[in-house]
């Protein structure tokens, strides 16, 4: 038996680099350890990021031996210049920035750093994707944020996959009430995260847990299970070289990764939710929705298994040669969009897949499959990821 170690304990190797980088000079009599201002708890000191009512950002850094400081993150193109004190602070302020979750990171004399004085931090599967995590509040609650609302359950099952022969995890939401009424049955989603990420990537990242509650809370939505299973067939890094149809940073070669994880998929995590939770077994019930990585799983895996998912949702994917994949899709026109109640793509036209997302549209178009094409602005994040959910939840199921 294999077991796929997933989780956020590569976060230890870039905190000790980061840890290096932003050390302070010698304590003097008085001042330094344990109760003093030298160390770890000057760097605690700091504030970091500092969000002001006009939503302007100060980001800081305590680096005194440092020599240049640049930030990098989702608000802002390119990189931003930190200024550096006569403590060896280093701070630079953006913005106003509209009310979002962002990502962002330091870089630190050449070495790419989290941010010490931020705890939020997001991580995923693999080392490349940590980064700090910044919120801006806007006047109100929006659709990804906790409300006076009921909420539905989060839970982790550990597995055996038979096809992959390794003990794996997947992450599993239950609509609010769940566990009250057992006659009821419930539709089921299966959700895909992208390259690097993991099976707590919606949750952590996404927080579809709430956007969820939010749209049934407002009668928007019909309940359902969402599934999201682990989206590699193999660890990532441990495969061969990715190609660029897979998504930015795929980390595994896309065709065997999709192979091996489909056949995880249909043989193990489906049998799985219809053996431990109430959900609809037919295929009117199930729909199978991803991004970038795994929008490019739920479109192959969907499109050629109409006879099991009646919903499919891609939200920036990467796109496989569309005639050797969709060809079975495109054969008979009718008969797909007889069985399709729903075909959905989405990106951003500053998403480096975009070109392709809008090829595979009009290949569609081409073949008279009907579908939505949704362009939206912004790149390749979670911004936009989140923002699809949103939109895509409310026309499953009805």
């Amino acid at each position: 038996m294999r077991m796929f170690v997933i989780g956020s304990s590569v976060i230890l190797s870039l905190l000790s680099t980061a840890t290096w980088a932003q050390q302070t000079p010698p304590s003097s009599p008085g001042r330094g350890g344990r109760g003093g201002r030298g160390g770890t708890a000057a760097v605690r000191s700091v504030r970091s990021p500092e969000v002001g009512s006009d939503r302007r950002v100060t980001f800081r850094v305590l680096a005194p031996k440092a020599n240049e400081v640049t930030l990098t993150g989702e608000f802002m193109e390119g990189t931003k210049s930190l200024e550096k004190d006569e403590k060896g602070l280093w701070s630079v302020t953006i913005g106003p920035l509209e009310p979002e979750i962002y990502y962002y990171y330091f870089n630190i004399d050449g070495v790419r750093a989290i941010d010490l004085a931020n705890a939020k931090v997001k991580t995923g599967a693999s080392a490349i994707t940590i980064e700090s995590v910044l919120e801006v509040p806007g006047d109100g609650p929006v659709f990804y944020d906790g409300q006076d609302v009921p909420h539905g359950e989060v839970r982790t099952h550990w597995y055996e996959s038979k096809s992959l022969k390794a003990l794996r995890r997947l992450t599993v939401y239950t609509p609010p009430g769940y566990d009250r009424n057992t006659k009821i049955r419930y539709p089921v989603v299966y959700l895909f995260h992208g390259a690097n990420a993991d099976e707590t990537a919606w949750i952590n990242l996404g927080h579809a847990n709430l956007i969820l509650d939010n749209l049934l809370a407002a009668n928007r939505a019909r309940p359902f299970i969402a599934v999201m299973p682990f989206g590699y067939g193999v660890p990532p890094g441990t495969g061969p070289a990715p190609d660029a149809a897979a998504g930015p940073s795929a980390g595994t070669g896309p065709s065997d990764s999709i192979s091996l994880f489909s056949r995880d998929l249909l043989e193990d995590v489906i049998p799985f939710i219809q053996s431990h939770y109430r959900a609809y077994i037919d295929r009117d019930h199930r729909a199978i929705i991803g991004l970038s990585m795994g929008g490019r799983q739920s479109l192959s895996i969907g499109l050629n298994h109409l006879e099991l998912f009646s919903y499919v949702a891609g939200f920036s994917p990467g796109i496989p040669n569309v005639q050797t994949t969709f060809g079975n899709l495109v054969a008979n026109p009718k008969d797909t969009n007889q069985k399709l109640h729903l075909l959905w793509v989405g990106c951003g036209n500053k998403d480096g897949l975009f070109g392709a997302a809008k090829n595979f549209s009009a290949f569609l178009d081409e073949h008279k499959i009907k579908h939505t094409f949704r362009e939206s602005t912004g790149a390749h994040t979670w911004i936009n990821w989140r923002r699809y959910l949103n939109e895509v939840a409310p026309l499953l199921f009805q």
